[in-house]
């Protein structure tokens, strides 16, 4: 149902979900899938549940081809209204952007920035960078979805987060990690898994396009101006491993 609490980005109604805590009982956090984004009220991002952490990869492979616009360079806390303070945390898996309320009423992460803190992204190196911009121009960043050249940038300019992607083998072992099953999944063997998130997604609006062309009579061109969403393919591709 929807929440009180608006989106710090969009200010839409973000939408309310109880999970399973680890404490037991239930945590109530809010999402916005317009901008991919979570409000953590004040510790609530380690009170989820391992079982929680699975839910949502749920509600993100559901809701993965939503549209995304680039975070706005200000964003405001849903409780007072002030200006959220961008840092960085630091994990095993990377950097992270955060966004907090100087009240301390909370932070707003997007979905990329919790599944680095959960351990289950890990950052494109330079060479995967390098040799998937031979075959590609563009992708969206993780982050704040912003669209990054791979021939001039191996950054977001907007938000300036490495690049990442969803990596099947990271959230497996992230999963042992917090001690839940990875349902007896011997894992997903990929050698080269950024090739494989690319052909994904290009499958993936190659069939939009037909069937643009097969309503409208007329092909509909996209190709190679359109970009890539590496974090909607690997949420597709994590998913399939953990239903």
């Amino acid at each position: 149902m929807p929440s009180a609490c608006a989106c710090p980005a969009c200010q839409s109604n973000m939408t309310l979900h109880t999970l399973p805590s680890v404490a037991g009982g239930q945590v109530e956090i809010d999402l916005c899938f317009t901008c991919r984004g979570i409000w953590f009220d004040p510790q609530e991002n380690l009170k989820l549940a391992p079982a929680a952490v699975v839910a949502l990869f749920k509600l993100l492979h559901e809701h993965r081809h939503d549209g995304i616009a680039a975070l706005p360079n200000k964003l405001a806390c849903p409780r007072c209204n002030r200006a959220l303070a961008q840092g960085f945390d630091v994990v095993k898996s990377g950097r992270y952007i955060t966004h907090r309320c100087p009240q301390r009423h909370g932070r707003f992460s997007t979905f990329s920035s919790f599944m680095i803190e959960k351990g289950f992204v890990r950052q494109l190196t330079t060479t995967e960078i390098d040799d998937m911009a031979q075959r590609l121009r563009v992708i969206n960043c993780s982050n704040c979805g912003a669209p990054v050249d791979l021939h001039t940038d191996h950054a977001c300019r907007h938000c300036r987060s490495a690049l990442s992607l969803l990596d099947p083998q990271a959230v497996e072992r992230a999963l042992v990690g917090y001690e839940s099953a990875a349902r007896g999944s011997d894992g997903i063997k990929i050698p080269q898994l950024a090739d494989a998130l690319v052909m994904l997604e290009r499958d993936r609006l190659q069939a939009e396009r037909e069937a643009k062309a097969n309503q409208s009579g007329h092909l509909v061109l996209s190709g190679d101006g359109c970009s890539i969403d590496l974090w909607a393919a690997g949420v597709a591709l994590v998913w399939g491993m953990l239903k």
